[in-house]
């Protein structure tokens, strides 16, 4: 659980089964200090991979997504849970009780799995409906009669937990005005008016029950009542000034609503997080967002300086302070003046630095070296490390006074693997963004590599996606990338090494079957589709492909109406 109280962030591990107290109590498991909370404001319950909250009679109550909690309330992965002005994002898989009309959450969970891998092996679509009441348990019976009478066998649906319906719609691909889809809305609409809908559709918006279920429930959550809403529209992209930033996982949007909050005061920000993780962005967020925006917004990399000239780097010097210092320099914490100043992996600062750093936060002054004189300073500070800085702290690797200035506020940014829902969204937008750049028309991810993409663990996070999808926009020749355009690192293929001697000839790299039959099936949609001069019925009857299968491959391989690539032809 990613708990995010007052001007901070922290992770809080949950047990596998029992309760967790969550209150100001001292005898609390999550103790929170926060006034707005109650001494025993809440309890978690955690049994056979379900969890709930109670409410313990808070204060100010306890809130899921926005509601008031009423009794035992059931958790989903994603959801937000409000304590007082606390907020927590639980990450998990959880399961429910059901009503008779509709399927218990483990086997319809399993349903999804199974229909997940149908649909991947495949190519076939699949889309995932969340329905979510304006109040937990209002028109519900009207809903579990709509299951019951209006789905077809091959659908499947349940109660995730008293206020979101999930329902499994094979072979239905998310089209505007598709029928199946339309149907099930309109049922639905009409038995719990002011409910909101939301979709996720496999492999685009994920290639995984749980990341499909979460897409879904968050387009539903943020959309308007009675209207349907695509997962595809519900990531928020923030403009920061020349940087834009799309985010989807619940957790990124709250934390960068934290830091919203973070930049309207002077406190210094630790963002804590992997490395390529985003630790930058949300450093020129806390400047963007802050009084000092129309300032200087200066970065340094402290692992990057040579020991040696660690001091001159950030406080500057004098001519002749050193040998080869033939000129006056000015410092990066100088040149930061009425902005802010960014110092990436603050932790491996020396440590005598560290006690020069703590006293520029203390005096809001510095000394160049060679100079005698002080220098009056106007600059906030953000530092960022993927180091566990209070370890290092009790171990006397870092000043302990200096940690506690500068984690007075801190922000824990998750890694990419702890937030799949992203994966295919940024590696869409990096790929288009690389295209254009290179001039050439856009690629599209094939479903086997949006797979592929979605199981690699990332240990470069955002930083290795963005520089993964610029190499294959580079390196790429054809309008779709497929997994064999990916280094083996990411595909988990074996790498090429020289063959022992005497061994027999290796023989020449074949492309995996699903790939050659799905360019066989572009190219002879291409041909239909020319020969019917781009009317869709027709070119489907001509290679006897039943037309909604058709239009699913055509938006899947990228496809105009005409038989060509969409996109424009690179000059």
């Amino acid at each position: 659980m990613l708990v995010l109280e007052g001007e901070s962030s922290f992770r809080f591990p949950l047990p596998a089964s029992g309760m967790v107290l969550i209150g100001r109590d001292v005898e609390a498991d999550l103790r929170l200090r926060d006034d707005s909370v109650s001494r025993r404001h809440a309890r978690l319950t955690l049994h056979g991979g379900e969890v709930r909250v109670i409410d313990l009679d808070s204060h100010n109550g306890t809130l899921v997504n926005g509601r008031r909690v009423e009794g035992s309330h059931r958790l989903a992965s994603g959801d937000v849970v409000t304590l007082g002005t606390v907020v927590a994002v639980l990450r998990t898989s959880t399961r429910a009780a059901a009503p008779a009309h509709t399927l218990e959450p483990e086997p319809l969970m399993e349903r999804l799995r199974m229909e997940v891998e149908r649909s991947l092996r495949y190519s076939r679509p699949l889309a995932v409906l969340t329905l979510a009441l304006p109040e937990s348990g209002l028109h519900r019976e009207a809903v579990d009669n709509v299951c019951a009478t209006e789905f077809h066998s091959a659908e499947a649906a349940g109660w995730m937990d008293d206020g979101h319906l999930l329902v499994l719609l094979p072979e239905v691909a998310g089209e505007t005005g598709e029928e199946d889809l339309g149907e099930r809305v309109e049922a639905l609409a009409v038995a719990c008016p002011g409910a909101r809908l939301g979709y996720a559709v496999c492999p685009t918006d994920g290639c995984d029950a749980d990341t499909l279920v979460t897409a879904s429930r968050s387009a539903a959550e943020g959309g308007p009542p009675g209207l349907l809403r695509a997962a595809s529209d519900s990531a928020t992209r923030l403009s920061l000034g020349e940087r834009s930033l799309l985010l989807a996982d619940p957790a990124m949007v709250q934390l960068y609503a934290l830091i919203r909050r973070l930049a309207a005061s002077e406190l210094p920000v630790l963002v804590n997080g992997e490395t390529g993780v985003g630790k930058e962005n949300a450093a020129f967020a806390v400047h963007h967002w802050s009084r000092r925006s129309a300032g200087p917004f200066i970065t340094l990399n402290c692992a990057a300086i040579p020991e040696g000239l660690v001091e001159s780097e950030l406080f500057g010097h004098e001519k002749g302070a050193f040998t080869g210092a033939a000129a006056p320099r000015t410092g990066h914490l100088e040149s930061a003046h009425g902005g802010t100043i960014f110092l990436d992996e603050v932790g491996e600062l020396p440590l005598p630095v560290q006690a020069k750093l703590l006293r520029v936060l203390e005096t809001k002054r510095i000394t160049r070296l060679g100079e005698a004189r002080e220098r009056s300073l106007d600059i906030r500070i953000v530092a960022a490390t993927h180091r566990n800085l209070e370890a290092d702290a009790q171990a006397g690797r870092f000043r302990q006074d200096l940690y506690f200035r500068l984690g007075a506020a801190t922000v824990l940014l998750p890694p990419l693997r702890e937030r799949p829902r992203e994966i295919s969204l940024l590696a869409r937008s990096f790929l288009a963004q690389a295209c254009h750049a290179l001039g050439r028309r856009e690629m599209i991810l094939s479903a086997d590599t949006l797979q592929v993409l979605s199981h690699y663990r990332w240990p470069g996070n955002v930083r290795e996606l963005r520089n993964l999808m610029d190499f294959a926009a580079a390196a790429g020749t054809g309008d779709v990338l497929e997994p064999h355009h990916l280094p083996p690192r990411v595909t988990g293929a074996p790498t090429a090494g020289a063959p022992p001697v005497g061994s027999p000839p290796t023989p020449t790299p074949r492309k995996p079957l699903s790939e050659e039959i799905r360019e066989l099936e572009r190219r002879r949609m291409e041909e239909a589709l020319q020969e019917a001069e781009g009317v869709q019925s027709h070119a489907a009857a001509l290679i006897g492909m039943p037309i909604r299968t058709f239009r699913f491959k055509m938006k899947q391989l990228g496809l105009t109406a005409r038989g060509g690539q969409r996109g424009t032809p690179s000059p």
